[in-house]
């Protein structure tokens, strides 16, 4: 408003957002109280793009390959605490809207792929709308369900890593999901 100049980012934890070479191409931010919006990202580059850029893929691909498959979740935060949870096979497609460019990295390394979303609405939505973009690439598909709409983050809080652990060998496959989302 003064005509000077402010941080992008203040009152938030910055967290570096890297390629798949471990490359930084952006920020994330996160606010320490109750502002919004509660998540900022660098604004779209030629470097720094949501649609093709997978949180964690630098440090992951080599779990997800030994895994056979890699878990997708929907934020950094998730992704930080699941992998800090010991569980290293984790992506996050920064939000809601997983495409066909992180499928396809995804598939370089491991033919399945789990989502977990949040148990919200939206992460729902979002994981329905995933299932269709995947399906079509002959991978295979499970969804992992976070009990009393937690998401991954705010459950690890609550549970141990084996908890979590569990829920990804409790996995529905895509049909018993769509069922069970119906």
């Amino acid at each position: 408003n003064g005509g000077g100049l402010y941080d992008r980012f203040r009152n938030r934890v910055i967290i570096p957002i890297a390629d798949e070479r471990g490359r930084v191409v952006g920020f994330g931010g996160r606010v320490l109280d109750d502002s919004t919006p509660k998540y900022l990202n660098t604004p779209e580059t030629i470097l720094f793009n949501k649609r093709k850029i997978l949180f964690g893929l630098d440090r992951s691909h080599r779990a997800i390959q030994q895994a056979g498959y890699a878990i997708v979740v929907e934020g950094y935060m998730d992704a930080i605490s699941v992998f800090g949870a010991g569980v290293k096979n984790v992506v996050a497609s920064l939000g809601t809207a997983f495409t066909t460019d992180h499928c396809q990295k995804l598939l370089r390394y491991a033919s399945d792929i789990y989502f977990c979303y949040d148990s919200d609405a939206a992460g729902q939505n979002a994981t329905v709308r995933a299932m269709s973009i995947v399906k079509e690439t002959g991978a295979v598909v499970k969804v992992i369900t976070i009990p009393d709409g937690k998401d991954p983050d705010e459950f690890l809080r609550h549970h141990s890593a084996d908890e979590f652990r569990a829920l990804v060998r409790a996995a529905l496959p895509i049909v018993e999901y769509h069922i069970q989302y119906v």
